[in-house]
């Protein structure tokens, strides 16, 4: 059975430069696969920074709700005690994120880049191209080897 659309293999984006061994490419993989992983801890933490953000934003109904309900002592600790907070010692959650993206994300994502550069040309997604290669039903319409 012939493809019934395209090419019949990945395009040159996705096959391993010559000379290029196995373990090259499941190394270069896993070192993906790890950023990938950072990627989403990074999410993770935006996440927490939004979430945090827009708690303390709510406080200031609280306390404005705490003062109409004549609880002024409750709003005053809110307003005092929690109320632009430090989320750790000197630092807010911009600057936690701040932290991560110059201390570990910017260098993880250089690094995964040099290494997959020096070592396989740039490619990206070597060793999922060769799972989809090997694992598609050549000739079959909904497992083409191209969009």
């Amino acid at each position: 059975m012939s493809e019934s659309r395209g090419p019949a293999g990945p395009d040159e984006e996705h096959v391993r430069p010559p000379g290029v061994d196995d373990t090259t490419v499941e190394a270069v993989g896993a070192l993906t696969e790890a950023l990938e992983g950072v990627e989403r801890a990074r999410g993770q933490l935006y996440g927490f920074h939004q979430l945090t953000g827009g708690a303390d934003l709510t406080l200031d109904r609280a306390v404005e709700l705490l003062r109409m309900g004549g609880h002024a002592e409750q709003a005053d600790l809110v307003e005092q005690e929690i109320i632009g907070r430090n989320v750790v010692p000197g630092c807010w959650t911009f600057q936690l994120v701040e932290a991560y993206d110059a201390t570990y994300y910017r260098p993880f994502v250089a690094v995964e880049e040099r290494v997959r550069t020096e070592l396989v040309g740039g490619r990206r997604h070597l060793y999922e191209a060769g799972m989809k290669e090997a694992r598609r039903t050549h000739g079959h319409p909904h497992h083409t080897a191209r969009p």
